[in-house]
C-alpha cells in the first residue's frame, strides 16, 4: 500500500472515517439476514413476510431517485448526523413492533434511514478519493460495506442462544451507530477545513438543469448503464444460485458464497493499487470477460472442482469490474455530480435487485430452468462489454 511521493494520498483520516461510517451502516443492515424467520417467531402471517423483508431496500429504491438532487458536500454532515440518530432508534422499535401495520411504518423509517445514511457518506467520501487512486479507492470502499456480511451473520449465530430473540440482536447492532456518531465528532472540524477550500459548487445543491446536463454526457449515461446490467448479473447469482446448485448437485451454496466473498475482499486489499496502474478501460474489460465466462460455464458445472472454482472466478471478476466501474463513472462525471453519480449507481443496484427476482420468477414460471437466467445474465454482461468498448473519442473519460 505503498505510495510514492508524487501521488496524492488515499489513506486520509477523512476517507478511513467515512469508509467506517460505510460500514457501521450496512453492519446494521447485515444483521437482518434471517428477517423472514424472525417475522414467524412474532406471528406475522406468511403472506406479509417476504413484502415486509423486501419494503425496506424498496423504500430506499423508490426515495433515493428524489433524494439525490438534494444532496451536496455542505449538508450532507447533518444528514448523516441525523440518519444515525434515527437508525438507533429504528433498531430499538423492533423491541416492541409485533403488529403488520407498525412494521411496514417501521420497515419503511429504516429504510429511508439507511438510504440517507448511506447517500450522504458518498456524497462525502468522493472529495477524499484522488483520481489518481480511484480503482483503489473504490475497491476499498466496496470492501467496508461486504466486511458486515462476512462477519455479522455468523456473530449473531453465536450470540442468539445468549439472547431472547433476534430482536435484541437488531437493537444491538445500534453500537455501530454509536461508534459512527462519535466517529462524525472528531472528523467535524477537518471537514470544515476542507469544505473552506472546495469549490464553491460543491457547497450547493446543483439544478434541475445542471443535473440534465450531466445525464446527456454520453460516457456517464453508458457507464451507469454498464453498471445496471453488471448487477442485474450479480442479482441472478444471488436470487437463484441456490436453485441451480440444487439441480447441479455439485456442491454447497454456502461455501460457494464464502470463496466468491472471500476471494473478492482478498484481491480488494492485496491487488487494490494495481487497479490504478494499468488501462482501467482495458482491465475492466478483462473482469467483465471472466464474469462473462463464469456466466457461460456454471450451468453445466458438474464436479465441485469446476463449481468451487468458478466461485473463485466470479469473485475476481467481481472484485475487478464493480470498482473499476465506479472509478471510470468517478473520473467521467464533473466534479460536482461525482457524489451524485456515484451515488446513481446504488440506485442502479436497488433497481437490479428489485427486477431481478421478478424477471426472473416469470421466466422460471414459463418453463425456463435456472441455468437460462444465469445464460440471460450472461447477454446483460455482452452489453455491458459493448457500452465499454465504444471508441475512446465518443467515450470521453480517462482511463488512467
Amino acid at each position: 500500500m505503498g505510495e510514492s511521493a508524487n501521488t496524492p494520498t488515499l489513506w486520509s483520516f477523512e476517507f478511513l472515517s467515512l469508509c467506517l461510517v460505510v460500514m457501521a451502516a450496512f453492519g446494521n443492515v447485515s444483521a437482518f439476514y434471517g428477517f423472514y424467520h424472525y417475522l414467524g417467531t412474532i406471528d406475522i402471517p406468511v403472506i406479509w413476510r417476504g413484502f415486509l423483508v423486501g419494503l425496506e431496500p424498496m423504500a430506499a429504491f423508490i426515495l433515493r431517485l428524489a433524494v439525490l438532487p438534494w444532496l451536496h458536500v455542505r449538508n450532507a454532515y447533518s444528514v448523516m448526523t441525523a440518519s444515525l440518530v434515527l437508525l438507533i432508534l429504528c433498531s430499538f422499535s423492533y423491541l416492541w413492533v409485533v403488529t403488520v401495520p407498525a412494521m411496514i411504518v417501521l420497515r419503511i423509517a429504516h429504510g429511508t434511514t439507511f438510504m440517507l445514511l448511506t447517500s450522504a457518506a458518498i456524497a462525502l467520501v468522493v472529495n477524499f478519493i484522488p483520481k489518481e487512486r480511484s480503482g483503489q479507492g473504490f475497491g476499498i470502499l466496496g470492501v467496508a460495506t461486504m466486511i458486515p456480511y462476512a462477519v455479522i451473520p455468523p456473530l449473531c449465530e453465536a450470540l442468539l442462544p445468549r439472547v431472547r430473540g433476534e430482536a435484541d440482536l437488531y437493537a444491538g447492532v445500534s453500537v455501530f451507530s454509536v461508534a459512527a456518531i462519535g466517529l462524525l465528532v472528531l472528523l467535524h472540524r477537518r471537514l470544515t477545513g476542507a469544505m473552506r477550500g472546495m469549490d464553491g459548487a460543491l457547497l450547493r445543491r446543483p439544478s434541475l438543469d445542471e443535473i440534465r446536463r450531466n445525464f446527456r454526457i454520453r460516457s456517464v449515461l453508458l457507464l451507469l448503464s454498464a453498471t445496471f446490467l453488471v448487477y442485474m448479473a450479480h442479482a441472478t447469482f444471488f436470487y437463484f444460485l441456490k436453485d441451480l446448485s440444487l439441480e447441479l448437485r455439485a456442491g454447497e451454496v454456502g461455501f460457494f458464497f464464502t470463496i466468491f466473498t472471500s476471494t473478492m475482499i482478498a484481491v480488494r486489499i492485496l491487488g487494490g493499487t494495481l487497479l490504478d496502474r494499468f488501462d482501467k478501460r482495458r482491465l475492466l474489460t478483462v473482469g467483465l470477460a471472466l464474469l462473462a465466462l463464469s456466466l457461460l460455464v456454471l450451468p453445466w458445472a458438474g464436479t465441485p472442482s469446476v463449481y468451487y472454482g468458478l466461485a473463485g472466478l466470479y469473485g475476481l471478476s467481481v472484485a475487478i469490474a464493480l470498482p473499476l466501474l465506479s472509478a471510470l463513472l468517478f473520473t467521467a462525471s464533473p466534479q460536482q455530480f461525482q457524489g451524485l453519480n456515484t451515488n446513481m449507481t446504488l440506485f442502479t443496484l436497488d433497481l437490479a435487485y428489485c427486477l431481478t427476482p421478478y424477471l426472473g420468477g416469470m421466466l422460471v414460471a414459463f418453463g425456463a430452468g435456472f441455468g437460462v437466467l444465469f445464460h440471460v445474465s450472461l447477454g446483460f454482461v455482452a452489453l455491458a462489454l459493448v457500452m465499454i468498448a465504444v471508441p475512446s473519442e465518443s467515450m470521453a473519460f480517462s482511463t488512467k
